[in-house]
C-alpha cells in the first residue's frame, strides 16, 4: 500500500491526520509507513523544532528504536552521558566532585542497551525526519491546523492554507499547549514542581572558554540561581544551558544577549565567548496530566498528554512510546479489521504510564542541579515499564507475566531482537513445541527456541511494540486473544 495518502483539489483524504512533527508525530509517522497506513503529517512551523529541550534517549527508547531500524545512526550521531562536576570557587574556574549522574551498566543477554544515550532532540529528530523520508513519507511544513470536527465515519480538519484533510483518525502531538487538546475540551490535572522559573538554550562557545566537552558542568555558588552546561554532541562547542531562578518572581531573559549575560555573571564563560545562541526558552516546571487520552476519532500523544519536568529524561521517551504503542493498533484497525475499541487499550496502557512516570520526575526534581543525591534511579530507563493487567495482557508462562517487556537473548544464529523486529507478531515457543496452527504469517511470525532461563518454558505471544500481549503453557486461549487484536486466519 502506498504510503501517500489521495490528494484532490483543496482537500486530502488519508487514514490517519498527524498535527505536529516533534518526536511523537515523526515517530507515529515512521512506524504507520512501515506498515502501510498512509497518514499525513503537518507542521504549524516551517522547520523542524531548532532546539534541544530534551536531550537524552533511555534504554527502552533505544530498543524502540532498534525495531524502527533506527538503533544504529542514532547511537552513532549520540554519546555517552558526560560525568557531572561540580565547577567551584569564587569565580566558578575550580573542579570539584566529579561523579555519574546514572550509573554504567554492560550489556547482558536481556538488556543490549543498558544505558542511556546522549543526543540533542533537534538532532534525533532530523534521524527520525530522514528516516521517514526514506520510508516514502514527509512532513508538510508550514500546514497549521485551525479547526477540525468529527462524525461517526472520521475527523474532517482545516489548514491555514485553506485545504480541508479528511481522515479516518487524528492523532494530536502538539505539545504541552496543544490546541486539539484544548479543543477536545481534555482538562489537564496536576501541579507546579517548582514556583520558581527555569531558562533552557543552546548555544556555542568559542575554543578558550572554560567548559569542555568531557563533563557536565555545574555551578551552585551564584545567589541567583544554579547553572548546568552539558556538551551536545555533533559539533564542538555545542552547549545545552538550563538555569534555575532562586526568586520566584524573575522573568526570565531568553533574547541571546539576556543569554550572555546571565552565562557570565554565574559562570566564567564570558559574554564575548558565547558565538551563537541558537534557541532559548523559559518555563516554570510542572507535572501535569490529561484526564483522557481519546474523544472519539481523536487521540493525544506526547507532551499534548502529560507534561514533566525535565528532572530525569523522560518526557521525549514517553512520548515516543506513546507513539510506539498508539501505531501498531491504529494498523491493526485501519488494516486488519480489527475493533475500534482496540484503540482504548491506548489510553487504559499509557496513562498509568505516565503518572508513574510524573510522580517519579517530580521527586527528582527536588535534587536537580544538586550535590550527594543527584544520581538517577535506575528506573529511568523504563526498561522496568509494563503492562501486567491491562485489557491487553492475558495469561502467564515460565518466568514472565502477560504486560512484561520481552527481554532480548542470543540465538544460533542473531538474537531474539532479530525475530521481533518489524510490524508483525511474533509467537516463541520456548524450549517446547511451537502449536501447529493456522496462521497468517505476514501477521504472526512462530519461532520455536531451545531453554531461556529470562523466558521459562512456555508459549509467549510478543506484541508490535515487544511486550508480552499472551502467554500459556498451552495453545488454549490464543486464538481468542489473535482475534481480539485483529489477527485473522488466512
Amino acid at each position: 500500500m502506498e504510503f501517500n495518502a489521495v490528494k484532490e483539489a483543496g482537500s486530502v483524504r488519508t487514514d490517519v491526520l498527524i498535527v505536529g512533527a516533534g518526536p511523537t508525530g515523526l515517530v507515529l509517522a515512521i512506524d504507520l509507513a512501515r506498515r502501510g497506513v498512509p497518514a499525513v503529517l503537518v507542521e504549524r512551523s516551517d522547520r523542524l523544532f531548532p532546539g534541544s529541550r530534551g536531550k537524552g534517549l533511555q534504554p527502552r527508547t533505544l530498543e524502540v528504536l532498534d525495531d524502527l531500524g533506527l538503533a544504529g545512526s542514532v547511537r552513532a550521531a549520540g554519546r555517552a552521558y558526560p560525568r557531572m562536576l561540580d565547577r567551584v570557587g569564587p569565580d566558578g574556574t575550580g573542579r570539584g566532585r566529579e561523579w555519574d549522574m546514572i550509573g554504567r551498566g554492560t550489556p547482558s543477554e536481556g538488556d543490549p542497551y543498558p544505558d542511556g544515550l546522549l543526543i540533542g532532540q533537534s538532532r534525533f529528530q532530523e534521524l527520525l525526519y530522514a528516516h521517514l523520508r526514506s520510508l516514502g513519507g514527509a512532513v508538510e511544513f508550514g500546514a497549521g491546523m485551525t479547526s477540525f470536527d468529527q462524525d461517526a465515519d472520521g475527523v474532517t480538519a482545516r489548514l491555514a492554507d485553506g485545504r480541508t484533510v479528511r481522515s479516518r483518525y487524528l492523532v494530536a502531538g502538539d505539545g504541552g499547549r496543544s490546541g486539539v487538546r484544548r479543543a477536545l475540551g481534555i482538562e489537564m490535572h496536576g501541579e507546579s514542581v517548582d514556583p520558581k522559573p527555569m531558562l533552557v538554550a543552546d548555544l556555542t562557545v568559542t575554543a578558550d572558554a572554560d567548559v569542555d566537552d568531557v563533563n557536565w558542568h555545574l555551578w551552585n555558588g551564584s545567589p541567583d540561581g544554579g547553572v548546568a552546561l552539558c556538551p551536545l554532541p555533533g559539533e564542538a562547542g555545542l552547549f545545552q544551558l538550563i538555569a534555575q531562578y532562586a526568586d520566584a518572581n524573575a522573568v526570565p531573559d531568553t533574547s541571546a544577549a539576556g543569554v550572555r549575560k546571565l552565562l557570565a555573571s554565574r559562570t566564567p564563560v564570558t559574554e564575548a565567548q558565547v558565538i551563537e545562541v541558537r534557541w532559548a526558552s523559559d518555563f516554570r516546571p510542572r507535572a501535569a496530566l490529561a484526564e483522557r487520552y481519546r474523544a472519539g476519532r481523536v487521540l493525544i500523544a506526547g507532551d499534548a498528554a502529560h507534561i514533566h519536568s525535565p528532572a530525569g529524561g523522560q518526557g521525549l521517551n514517553t512520548s515516543v512510546q506513546d507513539a510506539y504503542n498508539l501505531g501498531w493498533k491504529l494498523a491493526q484497525v485501519l488494516r486488519h479489521g480489527a475493533p475500534d475499541a482496540l484503540l482504548d487499550s491506548y489510553e487504559q496502557e499509557r496513562r498509568a504510564v505516565a503518572a508513574g512516570v510524573l510522580g517519579m520526575t517530580t521527586r527528582l526534581h527536588r535534587t536537580f542541579l544538586t550535590g550527594e543525591n543527584s544520581r538517577r534511579p535506575d528506573e529511568v530507563s523504563q526498561l522496568a515499564l509494563h503492562y501486567r493487567g491491562g485489557p491487553l495482557s492475558a495469561g502467564r508462562a515460565g518466568c514472565l507475566e502477560a504486560g512484561d517487556r520481552a527481554p532480548d537473548g542470543p540465538l544460533p544464529e542473531g538474537r531474539i531482537f532479530d525475530l521481533l523486529r518489524g510490524p508483525h507478531f511474533t509467537l516463541l515457543a520456548v524450549d517446547t513445541p511451537a502449536p501447529a496452527l493456522d496462521l497468517d504469517l505476514d501477521q504472526v511470525r512462530v519461532h520455536a527456541l531451545g531453554p531461556y532461563a529470562a523466558y521459562g518454558r512456555g508459549l509467549f505471544l510478543i506484541r508490535p511494540d515487544g511486550y508480552v500481549g499472551w502467554a500459556g503453557e498451552s495453545a488454549a486461549g490464543l486464538d481468542a486473544y489473535l482475534t481480539s487484536v485483529g489477527v485473522r486466519r488466512p
